[in-house]
């Protein structure tokens, strides 16, 4: 089986090896968050219904950066549960979204 989700941190995780000094850089100060971290509580303030942690996460990264986090955290999350209940990923999404089964 390809190891499709180290493929894809190894896409988007940029090689920082000697791009910056041990010493905080003032800059700095302000967390920047990922597009895993925007995912992670854009999909749970959504589960929560809080407007605001929505609008905020959806502001750390782009859109576009944000719908791929999403998408990871969808596979991430289908991939553990078939695991958990020993189903098939693709009897496991069709659960979850309240379709018949094939």
């Amino acid at each position: 089986m390809i190891d499709i989700i180290g493929s894809l941190r190894r896409v988007v995780t940029p090689d920082r090896k000697g791009a910056r000094s041990a010493a905080p850089v003032k800059e700095d100060r302000h967390k920047q968050h990922n597009l895993f971290e925007a995912a992670a509580t854009f999909v749970s303030a959504s589960v929560e219904e809080d407007q605001a942690r929505i609008d905020e996460a959806s502001g750390w990264v782009s859109p576009e950066a944000l719908s791929f986090g999403v998408s990871e955290l969808a596979c991430r999350a289908v991939i553990a549960l078939a695991r958990e209940r020993g189903e098939s990923p693709q009897t496991v999404a069709r659960t979850l979204l309240g379709l018949p089964d094939d």
